[in-house]
């Protein structure tokens, strides 16, 4: 019986192409960036096909279900094969991107805002970029 191959997770998300260096895959495993089912996982940690992985970029988190093993780094559209993307569209970076936030600027002259002011920029920005779990 031939040994079944195995495929550190560091690795695999460096093949993917969700990391630009397997070092930064690493430090994302070590900092528990990287989760399976809600746990944080060593880089060491075994992949499986059909495991779904959370992982989070800076503002950006994904969530991935591993469809198929990949040891080598490929090409993007090879590698986006390797992977299912499951993350809402409500969760990805697109959605919340800063160009759709309102541009918030006062006129020169004008002072310190007041609290009236200072609520109304509050309520204008409030939902964009806070996550809403109710």
């Amino acid at each position: 019986m031939a040994e079944i191959e195995k495929l550190r997770i560091d690795k695999y998300l460096w093949a993917i192409r969700l990391f630009k260096t397997r070092s930064l895959a690493t430090d994302a495993c070590k900092a528990g960036r990287v989760k399976l089912k809600g746990q944080n996982i060593k880089p060491s940690a075994i992949v499986k096909i059909g495991d779904v992985y959370s992982v989070s970029k800076g503002i950006e988190k994904k969530i991935i279900e591993v469809v198929e093993f990949s040891f080598n780094r490929t090409d993007s559209p090879t590698a986006l094969t390797k992977y299912k993307d499951l993350t809402p569209i409500e969760e990805t970076h697109a959605f919340k991107s800063a160009f759709h936030a309102p541009n918030l600027k006062r006129d020169r002259g004008t002072g310190r805002p007041t609290k009236k002011d200072r609520r109304e920029t509050d309520d204008l920005i409030g939902g964009l970029f806070e996550d809403d779990d109710d």
